[in-house]
């Protein structure tokens, strides 16, 4: 595999699905100088979940209370990363798929400059077998 898998912290919020909503919640944080490693957000129920990954959880937790936007967490989740190929994805859940590893959630992207990057969600049950079968750190 190519690349490299860690894990990470989240944080996750419900939120109303409507419009404006997702933008306030994440120009409450910037203005708190959050940097977040990566964000997903969708429709959940009658309402959506915003999902904030995040490098340092004790300060995303101070800011996201400066900034009033109330948070559940943190959880584990895992970030991959590495250079751009047929079957970048793929090798890295394969890997998972082979211990019987169920992927909860997936999000994949190309990076630009011949990068990808994926976030994905295994069961809390999983994570650590997952990290162990990754390399994750």
């Amino acid at each position: 595999m190519a690349g490299t898998v860690h894990a990470a912290q989240y944080f996750k919020m419900k939120v109303p699905d409507k419009p404006g909503v997702c933008a306030r919640t994440l120009q409450a944080l910037r203005d708190e100088g959050v940097n977040l490693l990566a964000f997903s957000g969708f429709p959940k129920g009658r309402g959506a979940q915003l999902d904030f990954v995040v490098t340092d959880a004790a300060s995303f937790k101070a800011a996201a209370k400066r900034a009033k936007v109330k948070v559940k967490g943190p959880k584990t989740c895992f970030v991959a990363q590495g250079d751009d190929r047929p079957g970048a994805v793929a090798d890295v859940i394969g890997r998972l798929a082979d211990a019987k590893i169920n992927i909860t959630a997936l999000d994949a992207v190309c990076g630009g400059e011949g990068r990808f990057g994926a976030l994905f969600w295994v069961r809390p049950g999983d994570v650590k077998k997952a990290s162990k079968i990754l390399g994750a750190v």
